[in-house]
This record gives structure tokens, C-alpha cells and sequence, in this order.
């Protein structure tokens, strides 16, 4: 993910489903029979549309320049009772953490959080029934088959909110970058000014006895977030689906408890259910400091560092200080999330939505809604 033009986590495409194949009036006849009975054929169904969840993939890039997906109709019945072939399925590759909403309504419609998970996003339509569903004792005859199911074209926005087990929170610089590239194998962009981190970063933790867990690096938060200043809430969202939140604030910040509740005050604007999830406060840049300021850090926190709800670690990632305390820390509070039945990657309600066509591509005119008539056989 180091390429900020490579990660995309949204596109907006037009989904076309297949329309059914319909149904036929056919009567059986061969060289020894010149008037049999009813034998027309069902219609195919219609092809559908499908995401399919993918582990391997954490863009939805491959899907920003297929502006149609169009799926293909059903094929009529045949005489003799065979039924249409039915349409061929578009099935969409998306990585894990995919929302599907309504591109009018914003509602959330699909949510993908496995690998291998499937699910329609449009239906194809239903084919049409032969004649010879509609034969009886008073009707040998029938001369009518049932209509086929019209396909379906709506225009579907795709959100990807990256899945992780510990999310990073913090101000810019606050050392999440460096924790990241210090504790897993990922390369993240590190440089001494505000959101140098632009897109997510994932990386692995190796725990003890061959245990790991997944940690995202979130680009930074600042005062206002909520309300789209710096970054906004584009990448807010991203921290909805990590289980566990790590919150970073630097040693030689003026006021740690404050800057702490700053971040804690934008999650809570941007969706309240957050709070709900387990957090640990972690103290960086800790080499710069002695035991003694260390016991006065702890003394202005008072309660907060009391809490057992919110553990506080002091580290220090470029001396790799404290940072077997907080992998136990961390992984304590993912073992108590999962022992008291909570889902994994919790859904969380989902924001009002608004659709922002700049977040998309403001000087790309294939956005702009097609007449249905474009898509007429």
C-alpha cells in the first residue's frame, strides 16, 4: 500500500443483471406422433451479479475503470422440456471489508468480511415457464407461456473498510509509521511532517508460541476529523473494522491526557459505537525520558491510567523499548473481545451517507448517471 494511487476504496459502478430466457409454446410431434402433448421448455435465468470476497486483494483498483458490469440474459426453452441455459454470472473479486450500498439511497445492501463469501449484489431475472407447466385434464392444449423476469440495472457504490485486529490512531507523527515498520515487515512511508502516512498500511505481528495478529496503520487524526478537516473522515471509516484500537500520543506532547481525548471526542462524533471497542493507550517516544518524569507522566493521568479498560504502555519504537509489554496488551484485549462472543470485525451502524463525487473522480464524466435506454438489446 505504499503507493497512494493504488489504493482505491471506492468506485461507483452500474450493475446490469441478465434478463430470464422465456418460456416456449411447443407441442410434441416425431414421425409416429402428429399431435402430442405440451412439451415447451422453461427459460434460462437471467446472469446474476456477484461479489466474492478475496483475502488476497486490499484495493478495489481493478474495479475503478469498469464502469458497466453486464451480465447476460437467459437463453429460451426449448421443445421436448429443456430448459434454457441459463445467463453467465459476473462475479466481482473484492477484498475483505467490502460494503455495497445503493448509489441513491446509500443504504448498506452487501457486506463482505470472509474469504471465498459470496453474494448476490443483483439478481437476474426468473425464466419464463413453457406450456407444459400449464397442461391439465380441461386445458391439454395450452397456447400460453408464462413471461420472463426482467434484468435489473442499478448503480451500486463499493466502500472497502480495511480489516485488521489492531488499528492505529493517533495525531500525525505521532509514530504510528515507525511502530509499524518497527514491530512487522511492512515498509511504510516515514518522513517528519503531517500525514505522511496518506493510505492505510497493513502489516503482521508475530506473536509468541507462532501466534500473530494483523495491525493497520491509519493515517493521522486530527482535531475536526469528524467534520472532513485534514484527511477527513475519508479514512475515519477504515477504523470501524479494526477489533482492538491503539492509541499513540508522543511523550513530549504539552497535554497527553488531552490529545488522548481529542481522539477519543472524534471518534465519538464520527460514530459512537467505537468506544465499544477495546483500546490501549500507548506512551511513544519513550527513550527520551527517565523513570522519574516516567512516575509524573503516570501521576497526570491519574484514573486513566487506572483503568482497566484502557491499559497505557510506554514504548519507544525506535529502541524498541516496551514493545513486548504491548504485544501482551494487545493481545489480552483481542482474546477478551473474542472470549465474550463479540464478533471478530464488528459491524458497526453504518454513518448517514453522502455520496461525494469528487471522492470518486471529479473530471471522469463516465460517472454521470447512463438513460436506461443505452442498455437496451
Amino acid at each position: 500500500m505504499a503507493d497512494s494511487p493504488n489504493f482505491i476504496d471506492y468506485v461507483k459502478i452500474c450493475c446490469r443483471s441478465g434478463a430470464g430466457g422465456p418460456g416456449i409454446v411447443h407441442f410434441h410431434r416425431d414421425k409416429i406422433t402428429s399431435k402430442g402433448g405440451p412439451d415447451g421448455g422453461d427459460g434460462g435465468r437471467g446472469g446474476h451479479i456477484i461479489l466474492r470476497g478475496n483475502a488476497q486483494m486490499w484495493t478495489l483498483l481493478h474495479l475503478k475503470y469498469m464502469k458497466h458490469v453486464i451480465a447476460t440474459n437467459g437463453e429460451a426453452g426449448q421443445g421436448g422440456n429443456k430448459t434454457g441455459s441459463n445467463g453467465r454470472d459476473i462475479i466481482l473479486d473484492v477484498p475483505l471489508g467490502t460494503i455495497a450500498r445503493d448509489a441513491e439511497t446509500g443504504e448498506v445492501e452487501v457486506e463482505i468480511v470472509e474469504d471465498g463469501q459470496m453474494v448476490i449484489l443483483v439478481p437476474g431475472g426468473r425464466g419464463g415457464k413453457g406450456n407444459w407447466h400449464f397442461r391439465s385434464p380441461s386445458n391439454q392444449t395450452p397456447m400460453y407461456a408464462s413471461p420472463y423476469g426482467e434484468g435489473r440495472m442499478e448503480w451500486k457504490v463499493l466502500e472497502l473498510k480495511v480489516l485488521a485486529d489492531v488499528g492505529l490512531v493517533g495525531f500525525p507523527n505521532a509514530g504510528k509509521s515507525t511502530l509499524l515498520s518497527v514491530i512487522t515487515a511492512a515498509k511504510p512511508k516515514i518522513a517528519n511532517y503531517a500525514f505522511t502516512t496518506l493510505v492505510p498500511n497493513l502489516g503482521i505481528v508475530y506473536y509468541r508460541d507462532n501466534k500473530s495478529f494483523v495491525m493497520a496503520d491509519m493515517p493521522g487524526i486530527i482535531e475536526g476529523a469528524a467534520e472532513g478537516k485534514g484527511l477527513g473522515h475519508r479514512f475515519l471509516r477504515h477504523i470501524e473494522r479494526n477489533a482492538t484500537l491503539l492509541f499513540l500520543v508522543p511523550v513530549d506532547t504539552e497535554d497527553i491526557r488531552k490529545e488522548y481525548e481529542i481522539l477519543i471526542n472524534e471518534l465519538r462524533l464520527y460514530n459512537e459505537e467505537l468506544l465499544d471497542k477495546p483500546r490501549v493507550l500507548a506512551i511513544t517516544k519513550c527513550d527520551t525520558i527517565d523513570e522519574e518524569l516516567k512516575e509524573m507522566i503516570i501521576e497526570d493521568l491519574g484514573d486513566l491510567h487506572n483503568n482497566a479498560h484502557t491499559p497505557v504502555v510506554f514504548i519507544s519504537s525506535v529502541a524498541q523499548q516496551g514493545l513486548d509489554e504491548l504485544k501482551d496488551k494487545l493481545w489480552a484485549c483481542m482474546n477478551e473481545d473474542m472470549e465474550s462472543g463479540k464478533p471478530r470485525y464488528k459491524s458497526l451502524t453504518p454513518r448517514p451517507f453522502e455520496f461525494d463525487e469528487e471522492e470518486y473522480d471529479e473530471d471522469d464524466e463516465d460517472y454521470d448517471d447512463y438513460e436506461s435506454d443505452e442498455f437496451e438489446d
